[in-house]
């Protein structure tokens, strides 16, 4: 098994393990030589891919596609979520139309007069918004369904072996691997590298997580049941 472990974030539903690892190999081994550290061979990187369980079977979203509509809109939360956006994006930038007391009843017409004015903010112009409500969609299922987490859990899990000392995770996957770690007996793991994680948000918080428990003494905690 491989003595460094990568695990993605958000996002990646179209890739797989060896695109992934095109791109993340390259870039351990030049900070590596950076810092005078030991070369890796071919089989010491692994990704724990997880992006699959997010892509509809027989289906290809097509994550890049600068058209999002309010077909694209599935729940509540995504329209929630939208009239926040389209509020903030109001208070910031003078380009996006501030929504009025008449349009924030959440109706299609009033979705697309969000997906309207967010289209012209600086932020959300492009495929930013499409990629963006994706993204926030595939953190809100690992956190609310529970046979999905365990299965990217275990996609991980499946990826550290009795050899591997370090995981380099990001984004979401920081949280995975964390989580991962905190119940998977007899491991390893003497390192976890997180970048672009929510961990940091989450500890810093006055109300402990129960699923993220913050570390101890730098040391991973155990979760509870």
């Amino acid at each position: 098994m491989a003595r460094v472990v990568g695990v993605h974030g958000v996002g990646k539903q179209l890739l797989g393990e060896e695109s992934l690892l095109k791109d993340w190999r390259p870039a351990l081994l030049d900070g590596l030589r950076r810092v005078g550290g030991p070369a890796l061979a071919r089989g010491d990187l692994a990704m724990g891919f997880y992006g699959d369980l997010f892509r509809p079977l027989g289906q290809t979203p097509a994550v890049g596609d600068p058209v999002y509509g309010a077909a694209d809109v599935e729940d509540g939360f995504e329209h929630d979520l939208l009239f926040a956006w389209w509020q903030a994006a109001a208070a910031m930038d003078d380009r996006a139309v501030p929504p009025d007391g008449d349009t924030l009843a959440r109706t299609p017409r009033s979705v697309q007069a969000a997906l309207r004015a967010l289209s012209r903010s600086r932020f959300f112009s492009g495929p930013a918004l499409r990629a963006l409500v994706f993204d926030v969609r595939q953190t809100r299922r690992y956190l609310l369904e529970p046979e999905l987490r365990q299965a990217v859990r275990d996609r991980v899990s499946a990826a550290i072996g009795d050899d591997t000392r370090v995981v380099v995770a990001h984004s979401l996957g920081s949280a995975v691997a964390y989580e991962t770690l905190c119940v998977l007996d007899g491991h390893g793991v003497r390192t976890l590298v997180a970048l672009g994680s929510p961990l940091g948000l989450a500890w810093s918080s006055t109300a402990s997580s129960p699923h993220w428990p913050r570390p101890v003494r730098g040391r991973v905690a155990r979760a509870g049941p």
